[in-house]
């Protein structure tokens, strides 16, 4: 029961944490009811796929949406939340490689890379 109590009470506080930082990336977080160990490991992944494109590895969307998966999963199969996470980093000017890579191919993606690289 302690433990659940601790639990909840570190949601509560990391929700609260995130209204407080108010932009984009936290809204988004907010919004899907993302836990602070999920931000931990999500933001350990962009790291590691920052890695993996420094070491001239490209990273495919659907490899990232995946990963995406494994760290939220209630929002498994979710691509347009994965999407969003890369993108409003990408806008905060945060991993923004990660995006690049993952998304830069895509016809859907074109103007918004045109305006933002201008």
């Amino acid at each position: 029961m302690e433990k659940e109590l601790q639990e909840r009470l570190d949601l509560i506080e990391f929700r609260q944490e995130l209204l407080f930082s108010n932009d984009s990336f936290s809204r988004l977080l907010f919004e899907h009811n993302v836990t602070r160990e999920q931000h931990r490991n999500l933001m350990d992944l962009f790291q590691s796929l920052r890695e993996k494109i420094d070491n001239g590895e490209r990273v495919s969307s659907t490899h990232y949406e995946s990963r995406i998966s494994e760290v939220i999963p209630q929002e498994q199969y979710n691509y347009h939340f994965a999407e969003f996470v890369a993108k409003t980093l990408h806008e905060e000017g945060r991993f923004e490689e990660v995006f690049e890579s993952a998304y830069g191919d895509s016809p859907k993606f074109q103007n918004y890379l045109q305006e933002h690289n201008q």
